[in-house]
């Protein structure tokens, strides 16, 4: 079955029935963003974020009381194989150690290397899916703040490795030069997840090869299979990741009355040759 035409609403000039969004009409009518006002957005928004993210008080006996919480749950819910996952892959450096690299490097290259896929490639669909990151991120900081949670990998006590330390791996939330600008117990819910699901999906939803959409799909999941191996997540953080995804696409809707993965009016049509690009 062919893959739809990102530009099938534009062309047939007819606005989406509906619910008409929050924004304004000339806000939401098609403008090919530019380079430097994006990156000008994405590095005062990452900042803010940081910001915000690590003022919130580190609250050592809360945070590990909520781990406590959570780890009952999921004892409840049948969920707890995170400890059996993580002592294997301690036990096997050379995975350890590949799973390490991923998690303190994938999280920032495959997102901030999907946004520029969809700036240089699918420039319509560019606002949209960044909106919802945006709006995914500053959800999640709710979750930080209300919910400081010790992760897996400070709760030694029950057994967890936390492998980035034991192996002295690059990025290691550990180390005191980075533990002293990051918030320990920003764990709830797992950006980590949050952001490889939106990777995901916007590579599912805008690539044209099957195999770099299925490619996309696995790499959400290949991220809760390290997040969970590293011991810096629980099973249920992931579930949270999930949950403030889904904010963010929900409130991207309500700002345009449109998904996230739909040309806004007034896209122009691809040229012939465009079309023959894309579709190789």
């Amino acid at each position: 079955m062919p893959r739809p035409d990102h530009n099938d609403d534009a062309r047939s000039g007819a606005p989406v029935v509906g619910f008409a969004g929050l924004l304004p009409e000339r806000m939401l009518r098609y403008r090919r963003p530019l380079w430097w006002q994006e990156l000008l957005l994405i590095a005062v928004s990452y900042w803010l974020y940081g910001q915000v993210r690590n003022a919130i008080p580190n609250k050592l006996a809360i945070a590990q009381k909520h781990a406590r919480g959570v780890q009952h749950l999921q004892d409840v819910l049948h969920l707890n194989f995170e400890l059996s996952i993580n002592q294997f892959v301690a036990a096997h450096e050379p995975i350890a150690q590949v799973m390490d690299y991923y998690y303190a490097t994938l999280h920032f290259v495959v997102t901030i290397g999907v946004l520029v896929w969809l700036f240089v490639k699918r420039p319509a669909l560019y606002r949209g899916a960044r909106t919802v990151l945006f709006a995914t991120s500053a959800v999640a900081l709710a979750g930080f703040y209300f919910f400081p949670l010790a992760p897996p990998r400070l709760m030694p006590q029950y057994g967890y490795v936390d492998t980035l330390l034991k192996f002295h791996t690059w990025g290691s939330l550990a180390d005191p030069k980075i533990a002293e600008h990051s918030n320990q117990f920003a764990a709830m819910p797992s950006l980590h997840i949050g952001w490889s699901l939106w990777c995901g999906i916007t590579i599912a939803a805008c690539a044209n090869r099957a195999w770099v959409r299925v490619l996309g799909l696995c790499y959400p999941l290949a991220t809760l299979i390290v997040i969970v191996s590293t011991a810096n997540h629980y099973f249920l953080d992931a579930v949270g990741g999930v949950i403030v995804l889904a904010a963010g696409f929900a409130i991207q809707y309500l700002l345009s009355g449109h998904g996230a993965y739909v040309s806004p009016v007034g896209t122009p049509a691809p040229m012939p040759s465009q079309q023959r690009i894309e579709a190789s």
